[in-house]
């Protein structure tokens, strides 16, 4: 279960950052930073609920992403790069992006932020630590994983409704059989990433 031990090991204001949507073949990749101002305060049951959003149920990630934000002592800042974006630099550099924007819009610059994955940003005055599985070890990595996740989903859920063959609302994007067979019926929309291959080799 995610704790705050690796935090309590920081100096300063420590946060976390995680981030959604870097393998489906449509929508944007969405990122969050949260910070935890007073772990110590955290009601019991959300404190042990936190956990990597990918073990979480819907409901159960709705749930903890409502009482998350709403706590005094929390904060946040999503990122968002598009589509075009993806397209343009590659997943990689837009999912930095997303990091760089979701650090930007948090009310308080941390000190140190702990990112999930091996291959990380570097922000102006600010440390950046990788953490290989940080949403399954870090409190604050986990917290940023469900913000981004579920802000992803209700994305993707708002897409679908101008696009319902796809399933956009259950798939999220991914290239689930139902996207594939919607892909060869209807052909691409403007939110698939046109530089991953199944979608590039649709476009050539």
């Amino acid at each position: 279960m995610p704790t705050f031990q690796i935090e309590s090991t920081f100096k300063g204001l420590v946060g976390g950052i995680d981030e959604v949507g870097r393998g489906p073949w449509a929508g944007p990749v969405v990122a969050a930073a949260a910070v935890f101002l007073n772990p110590s305060s955290l009601p019991s049951s959300l404190f042990h609920g936190i956990q990597d959003s990918k073990k979480l149920s819907k409901a159960k990630r709705e749930s903890i992403f409502e009482d998350l934000i709403t706590l005094e002592a929390f904060h946040y800042g999503l990122g968002i790069a598009s589509v075009e974006e993806i397209d343009r630099l590659n997943i990689l550099k837009a999912t930095f992006l997303a990091m760089e924007r979701a650090t930007k819009n948090l009310p308080q610059v941390p000190s140190t932020l702990l990112i999930d994955g091996k291959y990380i940003p570097r922000f102006e005055g600010i440390q950046t630590h990788p953490l290989v599985g940080g949403d399954g070890i870090s409190l604050s990595i986990a917290a940023a994983s469900i913000i981004a996740k579920v802000t992803r989903d209700r994305m993707m859920e708002e897409l679908a409704k101008a696009y319902p063959p796809y399933g956009w609302e259950t798939n999220a994007g991914y290239g689930t059989a139902q996207h594939q067979t919607a892909l060869k019926t209807y052909g691409i929309t403007p939110h698939h990433r046109k530089s991953f291959a199944p979608i590039r080799a649709m476009v050539a």
